[in-house]
């Protein structure tokens, strides 16, 4: 594989990692969470530059359904990110508390968890529209010419149980009311494992994946 190919799949499994670890916010603490949201900024710039070509390509060619709506999830992506690191900044205590901004406290609250878990949903259905193109990625990186039928399969039964674990984090977590303003807290559970709540998320992140990735099919 190409360096430059090599360098996207580790900045994407990087972003996705800090997707994770920000969703934990107050499992992992106040002001790693900020570290790690400058950090996810970055990471973002950067998936951007090294995909150069798409933004050049944007007027160019026929727009078939499935490109309008890559476009669109792309479009909401980067405005769920600009709405987290305006609110993020506005509500810092860490790392740009050197600004002097005062007020707007409650609306950057909401505008966090709109984007956070709406951002979540979005970067979900992102990596289901490009999974085909990632898994070759990764088979190229790995030396794998083509698809073996029993691990093909063994992959979907995977995602599918992660699927349905999805549904159940989906409700039991109540992010339907975070995501429709029905509620303007967060409620995190501090006694249970990282783990589980990562395993939570991984399942969320499976459902819409997976959801993304057969409309793209159809």
């Amino acid at each position: 594989m190409k360096p430059k190919a090599i360098l996207k799949m580790i900045v994407d499994l990087a972003m996705t990692v800090l997707l994770f670890c920000l969703m934990a916010y107050l499992l992992v603490g106040e002001a790693a969470h900020e570290w790690l949201g400058v950090a996810m900024f970055c990471l973002f710039i950067l998936h951007h530059a090294l995909n150069w070509n798409w933004h050049k390509n944007l007027i160019k060619g026929r727009y078939t359904p499935l490109r309008i709506l890559q476009t669109g999830i792309n479009v909401l992506i980067l405005l769920s990110m600009i709405g987290l690191m305006v609110s993020g900044i506005i509500m810092s205590r860490e790392v740009f508390d050197f600004l002097p901004i005062s007020g707007g406290m409650g609306f950057a609250r909401t505008l966090h968890m709109l984007a956070s878990y709406w951002g979540f949903l979005f970067m979900s259905l992102h990596l289901g529209l490009h999974w085909s193109m990632m898994m070759g990625m990764m088979r190229k990186a790995a030396g794998i010419k083509k698809p073996a039928a029993i691990r093909t399969w063994l992959l979907r039964v995977l995602v599918i149980l992660l699927a349905v674990f999805g549904v159940y984090a989906f409700i039991k977590n109540d992010i339907a009311s975070y995501m429709l303003l029905r509620t303007h807290f967060v409620f995190f559970d501090m006694e249970q494992p990282l783990v589980l709540f990562f395993l939570e998320y991984l399942g969320m992140m499976a459902l819409w994946a997976a959801i993304a990735y057969y409309i793209g099919k159809l």
